[in-house]
């Protein structure tokens, strides 16, 4: 097989992802795998945990049918992304969605149990996103006695605002893994007030709030490695930020499902994505969401091998962000991560993507040198934003590796290892890890390397758990 695994290898990876979602029923043999391979069709969940398994291996979306194998119909409320847009069906789908996750948020179990969506199934229930929405027919007044009513204050909604902004601060500052459960948590309370009877700019605020709160549940499950998880939670935030009317905070959740697309291996469906964004927001978002949608397009050419397209998007992202602020209008806090040292680290990152995606070409690489410095020297001065700083200096040591310099590589390998420690991201994790894979393949006979390779093993050791 492509994959690596033997016929049994691959019998007892199915036979231990079932025991994980809790299908202990299963046991496959190797002459059940090789009736498979033989076109026999095996029962759900049999075709999803193939999928997620091969997914895991090849990092990038390998779906069903690209296995040959056919599809069980799944209830959207479960697995799907074709959700309706309706704002009392995606409150109910955000309770049910929270409410199991923190019920079953163990490693592997509610992620597992849900199917990454991918291509036209993804792309085109997200472009329903523009479409407006009909009005809904008042409701029917009832009487005092049976109105459950929260008389929520103007201070009460500024408490809840204020508790997402600072979940997210303690996002940027140590990773998705220490909070995640809090943010669903959150999210779910949110979704409960969404339940009752609410005045019309009560409602929107919240619905802003439950945006705002499972697009961070969503990062958060990204970056410690729910890969399903994750997306589901994209979707329902752009639902319940439509609901809420707010196309620029649609367009920054849509940019976090193109990032989530891109580190899949699916940079067609995040240029889509990021078109989308830029096509919903384009009358109405800032400079700076602006910049940050150029800046992701960039990434999506990047990885695409399109490298005249990407220079491009680079132009314009910095040339817009060259605007932030001179229209005075205040930012909502979740574009406000984007600063000079993220716009520096995106646009190096596209550079640093493009030299590999031709063949490790030194002459990319050498584009995304200053580029990634600049970054790296400005967010060792951002106390803030420690994992995009360890993102970076992973970043700078993969350029110095495609320029053929394995000691400066590990030098800043060596620094990036010490913020990794202070920081729960399997994101970072994982980059560093593949990326000292990379120098010790490459260079495993340099001192510096091998003493790189053993620290690691010593220090970051695979046990890391998604919570």
């Amino acid at each position: 097989m492509r994959s690596g695994w033997s016929k049994g290898e691959l019998a007892r990876q199915v036979n231990r992802r079932a025991r994980q979602m809790g299908a202990h029923h299963i046991s496959t043999d190797t002459s059940r795998v090789r009736r498979w391979l033989d076109g026999e069709q095996p029962r759900e969940p049999i075709p999803r945990i193939l999928s997620e398994l091969f997914s895991e291996r090849f990092g990038s979306v390998v779906a069903v049918e690209d296995l040959g194998l056919r599809t069980a119909h799944q209830s959207p409320s479960v697995s799907g992304v074709d959700l309706p847009w309706a704002g009392p069906q995606t409150v109910a789908l955000l309770s049910d969605f929270s409410r199991s996750d923190l019920m079953l948020a163990r490693r592997g179990f509610l992620g597992t149990s849900l199917a990454l969506a991918a291509g036209p199934a993804l792309i085109e229930p997200m472009q329903r996103w523009l479409v407006p929405t009909p009005a809904a027919e008042p409701a029917r007044a009832e009487p005092a006695a049976q109105r459950r009513s929260t008389r929520l204050s103007r201070a009460e909604l500024d408490l809840l605002e204020s508790t997402t902004v600072m979940f997210r601060q303690w996002d940027a500052q140590c990773g998705g893994g220490l909070r995640r459960k809090a943010v669903v948590g959150q999210l779910h309370e949110v979704t409960d007030l969404l339940q009752e009877p609410q005045p019309a700019p009560n409602a929107k605020r919240l619905f802003q709030c439950a945006a705002e709160l499972a697009e961070l549940a969503g990062w958060m499950s990204y970056d410690v490695g729910l890969q399903p998880t994750a997306q589901k939670y994209f979707v329902l935030a752009l639902h319940a930020a439509k609901e809420a009317g707010d196309k620029p905070l649609g367009s920054y959740i849509l940019s976090s499902m193109s990032r989530q697309m891109i580190h899949l291996g699916r940079p067609d469906d995040a240029l889509e994505l990021i078109h989308l964004a830029q096509y919903g927001s384009r009358d109405c978002a800032t400079a700076r969401t602006q910049a940050m949608l150029y800046a992701m397009e960039a990434r999506a050419y990047a990885n695409m091998g399109q490298p005249s397209k990407c220079k491009r998007a680079v132009r314009m992202a910095e040339d817009t962000f060259a605007d932030v602020g001179l229209d005075g209008e205040p930012e909502p806090d979740w574009i406000r991560f984007f600063s000079e040292a993220e716009l520096n680290g995106e646009n190096a990152h596209s550079y640093r993507d493009l030299a590999y995606v031709a063949g490790r070409s030194p002459t990319y690489a050498s584009l995304a040198e200053p580029v990634m410095e600049k970054a790296v020297d400005l967010f060792s001065k951002d106390e803030d934003h420690q994992r995009s700083y360890a993102l970076n200096l992973v970043g700078m040591a993969t350029v110095h590796l495609l320029k053929r310099e394995p000691e400066q590589a590990t030098k800043l390998a060596e620094q990036a290892l010490g913020v990794a420690r202070r920081v729960r991201s399997e994101r970072v994790n994982t980059r560093l890890r593949k990326t000292v894979d990379t120098a010790a393949r490459d260079f495993g006979d340099v001192p510096e390397v091998v003493r790189l390779t053993d620290k690691l093993t010593a220090q970051l050791p695979e046990t890391a758990e998604a919570v």
